[in-house]
This record gives structure tokens, sequence and C-alpha cells, in this order.
């Protein structure tokens, strides 16, 4: 009886040590597990996750998507010999899908805020930006600071620094899906102002744009623009050298100068 037990804690303890030895096969000692960058190459694309909004990314009439950020991710994937592909998603929604692999990174005017840079495995930061209050254009004197927005109803992207501003400062505002839907909220009379990102408002208020009727009123903050791509990701190494080459290059400055956005390149 002694030995037949003794056998099977032999074969126990066997059994545990190949699966103690199985499970460092991902390890850095050699193992096996896959990196980011042989994943993309495995499946021959690089899937971005974006939301529409110009000068970043969105749609021209046949429906490609350009703009700075789309143009930059098509460059990026043509050096690591794969397709792109870009996957409108949720913003308030964008950790879980590059953790659940549905995207490989977040491009898209993505600030760099603490909950990103905790989540995300982040690129270097690469163009300078703010929050800033949008309203019809005849009310922006009366909104001149920060300290003047009470009363103010507002708008913003769930999920998006802009929510973050807003929830700092303890003002009332109803969250949407996009920072389009927040300009669209103003307009429809719906909110009296929206906070949305400042490269987005160049594009897309005031004079000669589709909301000729709003202006900014006043700037919140500065921040930085970063890509995000999954914990322990190897595309961020890649992509941070494709930024220093495209910087020194001047492709990134041609780029930016396309969408008349250059002033925003942080060129370090």
């Amino acid at each position: 009886m002694k030995k037949i037990t003794a056998f099977i804690l032999m074969m126990i303890m066997t059994v545990l040590l190949t699966a103690c030895q199985d499970s460092g096969a991902g390890s850095d000692s050699g193992g096996s597990a896959q990196t980011d960058m042989e994943y993309i190459k495995d499946k021959g694309t690089l899937v971005v996750g974006v939301t529409e909004y110009a000068p970043m990314d969105y749609k021209d009439e046949n429906g490609e998507w350009i703009g700075f950020d789309a143009d930059m991710a098509k460059a990026f994937a043509k050096t690591l010999d794969v397709e792109v592909e870009f996957i409108e998603i949720d913003w308030d929604n964008k950790i879980m899908e590059l953790e659940g692999k549905t995207i490989d990174c977040v491009w898209n005017g993505m600030t760099l805020t603490p909950e990103v840079t905790s989540a995300m495995d982040c690129s270097d930061a690469y163009c300078g930006n703010a929050q800033v209050v949008i309203v019809p254009s005849e009310d922006a004197d009366k909104y001149p600071d920060a300290d003047s927005l009470s009363g103010l109803t507002f708008a913003a992207e769930a999920g998006s620094a802009g929510e973050g501003v807003l929830q700092e400062l303890e003002l009332e505002y109803t969250s949407v899906k996009t920072q389009a839907d927040a300009l669209m909220e103003i307009a429809a009379g719906t909110s009296g102002a929206a906070v949305i990102d400042s490269s987005m408002a160049d594009a897309m208020v005031g004079e000669g744009t589709s909301y000729a009727d709003l202006t900014v009123a006043c700037t919140l903050n500065s921040e930085e623009y970063g890509v995000g791509f999954r914990k322990g990701s190897d595309l961020v190494k890649a992509l941070n050298d494709f930024f220093t080459e495209s910087l020194a290059d001047g492709t990134m400055k041609k780029c930016a100068e396309t969408y008349e956005m250059q002033d925003m390149l942080l060129e370090k």
C-alpha cells in the first residue's frame, strides 16, 4: 500500500513539474509566446481603432479613411509590410476593444490621460492639443474662462478628455457618442456648449466650416496626443522609431501640412 501511495505521489509531482515548465513557455527565457509584432504579421493587418473627426481620422467622398492620423497609420503599416484596417469604435470602450483584440491600437487623436497611460502602453507624444469650449458665436464673450462656465449645459464625447475636464470642473453635461455629436447638440439647441479637442475645433468650427455659427470661447487645458497599444506590446518601440525617422526626413511635417496642423507637431 505504501509503495502504491508513493508511486501515485511521484506521478502527481511529475505532472505538476511538467505543467510548471509549460507555464514558463511565454517568458523572456526563450519562451514561445507570440509578440504583438508577430501577431499582426501573421494575420497581415494592423487594425486601428478610430472615431470619425477631422483632421485626424475621417472619410473622404469615396468612403476611404484619411486625415493626419489615418495617413500616418497607413505609412507605419507599410513599414511593417502589413495592410491597415480602420474600425470605428465606441470611444468609451477603447480599452476593452484593445484588450479583446478587436483592434491592435488606438490611433485617433488620443489624449495621454492617466486613465489611458495606466491601461495601455503608449507611444511618445507626437502632437499638442487642448480642450476648448465651443458656443454659438454671439455668446462667446460671455465665457472667457473656466470660472464663467457655471450654468451652461454641455455636451461631450463619452470617455473623452473633454468629459474628464467637465467632471473635474463639476459642470453639468450630457454624454454623446462622438465629438461631432457634441457639436450637433449645440446646433440643435439641446446643449448650450460643448468641450472638444482644439484640433477638431480648428477644422470644423467657424467661418468656412459646417459650423460657421459656432466658435471657441475659451481653452481649458493643454494636452498631448499619443497612440495606445496593448500592455507589453513591442509595437510601441517600432512606432516610436517610425516617428523619429518620419520627423527627421520631413514626411511627418509634410503630412501635417496637408491637414494644416503643422503647428501641433511635437518635434522631440
